[in-house]
């Protein structure tokens, strides 16, 4: 009886197994089946048998994106469906325009078709996901590309949220040919869109006639920008031993006397920085030499623009009004000879002093707001238990603890009593100094309106949106690491204009009184 009982037993456990084995293979058959489907139904030969569009494999042979000098072959899942790293929308996708198709191709009569009509960019652009277009092309400025392509994919830059730009909208016939096709003329180019309080172009720059803010126009453009006005004075440049985070070369502490000046309210920002690409980028190349040798001349005759960035020099988080990113020091002060021609002011980097006395605001504290480094900062054994203060700190900088790693709208902080912001935070800014780490010990503990000469790098002063609190000091110091932030440039020669390695540099303009 316990034999048979046993016997039951063991023919049960052998049918689920042979039951299990017989579901595992036919899984991993309809797998290998429906991995085959897909690799299929992939594949040119597949897409031309439901797409009868007259000439259509023939006209995308013909296409750039086929007959082109690279030799490589754009398919038409590349350029017809979400790109394979977005894994979710490439094969919902694909499902839907697959059953769609193949519902097509039963059902309807090619005969019937208006091709002319899906030919057109209303229709076309349904079915060519822009996602798909930026991931081959993460570069919008190659070598070789005209002026009018380099206007063209600045214009797209600045607005492809804001007015849901598409590539196929100026790249229609990419995927396939067409002899009759062509580009229209784009008009708005950045910092030259709907201008002026009126709608206009700027004719004049402002005039200024007394000490106070005033805001200036770039005429020709349509980029207006306000300039506040730092009234002169003395104050403690440097930091002591006793201030929190304190370097060496914040050091000596010397009793500086800076002459009244103008300073901008925000860094260069985006706006500004394209029109002054769009407004000189056919004029040739200006020498470094030629550049630096125009800060001790009165008068410049002409200055060029910068050649093509590699890459989105916004990192594609968004230009107007944030702050300008990625150029070199020469570009800034390239920039600022460009902006003196047009307004006829002496525009230029503010030098380390006017800085300093700037940010600060008229304070003598570590930040021109109340608190210190060691609540702020994420350094220091306590962190490793108590969390950084944040609530002071992020009204007026972006910083490590607030940024999202990336630069911010100007009106994310508060100004300082001067009316300047970010002049912590957000992005490192250039001075008109050489940097030395014993400048400060260089000259007596009284001294007006220096300017360092003598050094390898540029001095940068602020700190940037991923610094620590303890950076965004009003004394930190900091330089430029040329070949540091050249190092993967892969043009040769290197670019004189862009950096490929550092993302939160950036400038502010002042004017002497």
């Amino acid at each position: 009886m316990r034999r048979r009982e046993y016997d039951r037993k063991a023919g049960k456990k052998g049918k689920k197994k042979w039951i299990f084995l017989a579901g595992l293979l036919v899984g991993f058959a309809l797998f290998v089946g429906a991995y085959q489907a897909s690799v299929y139904t992939s594949t040119d030969e597949s897409c031309m048998m439901c797409h009868v569009h007259p000439h259509a494999e023939e006209t995308w042979k013909l296409s750039s994106h086929v007959n082109n000098g690279s030799g490589v072959t754009v398919h038409c899942i590349d350029c017809h469906l979400p790109p394979k790293s977005q894994t979710w929308n490439h094969y919902s996708a694909k499902l839907k325009l697959g059953v769609k198709d193949l519902w097509g191709y039963l059902t309807k009569d090619s005969a019937d078709f208006n091709w002319e009509l899906k030919s057109e960019l209303e229709h076309a652009i349904k079915y060519i996901p822009n996602e798909s277009c930026k991931e081959c092309h993460k570069n919008l400025f190659p070598t070789g590309i005209t002026d009018d392509g380099i206007t063209a994919h600045l214009y797209y830059e600045e607005n492809e949220e804001k007015l849901d730009l598409q590539c196929i909208s100026c790249h229609l016939d990419v995927g396939h040919y067409n002899p009759n096709y062509k580009h229209g003329s784009l008009t708005g180019i950045p910092g030259m869109k709907t201008g002026g309080a009126s709608g206009d172009l700027y004719d004049s720059a402002t005039v200024v006639t007394s000490f106070e803010n005033f805001t200036e126009k770039i005429p020709g453009t349509t980029v207006s920008f306000d300039m506040k006005a730092i009234p002169g004075g003395t104050f403690r440049m440097g930091s002591g031993k006793k201030e929190p985070f304190h370097k060496e070369d914040e050091a000596p502490v010397r009793n500086v006397t800076v002459s009244p000046f103008f300073m901008a309210e925000l860094e260069v920002t985006w706006d500004m920085y394209w029109a002054f690409y769009a407004n000189t980028m056919s004029e040739g190349r200006t020498l470094p030499e030629t550049i630096y040798a125009n800060n001790s001349r009165p008068d410049v005759d002409a200055v060029s623009g910068p050649t093509p960035p590699f890459g989105f020099p916004d990192q594609g988080w968004g230009g107007g009004s944030r702050p300008a990113i990625t150029m070199t020091h020469y570009a800034a002060e390239t920039f600022c000879q460009w902006l003196s021609l047009k307004t006829g002011k002496k525009y230029r980097l503010p030098t380390e002093a006017e800085w300093e006395y700037a940010a600060r605001g008229g304070t003598e504290t570590p930040y021109f707001f109340g608190g210190s480094p060691k609540d702020f900062s994420n350094e220091g054994f306590m962190r490793k238990f108590f969390a950084a203060k944040t609530d002071s700190i992020s009204q007026f900088v972006i910083y490590a603890n607030n940024s999202s790693n990336r630069t911010q709208e100007p009106d994310k902080v508060k100004p300082n009593s001067f009316g300047l912001k970010n002049m912590l935070g957000n992005v490192m800014e250039y001075c008109a100094d050489k940097y030395a780490p014993d400048a400060y010990g260089k000259t007596g503990e009284t001294v007006t309106d220096p300017l360092a000469t003598e050094g390898e790098e540029w001095v940068v002063r602020g700190g940037l949106y991923n610094s620590d609190a303890s950076d965004v000091r009003c004394a930190a110091r900091a330089s430029t690491h040329h070949d540091e932030w050249m190092k993967t440039d892969p043009q040769q020669p290197k670019s004189i204009w862009w950096y490929s390695d550092i993302r939160g540099i950036g400038f502010r303009v002042v004017v002497s009184q």
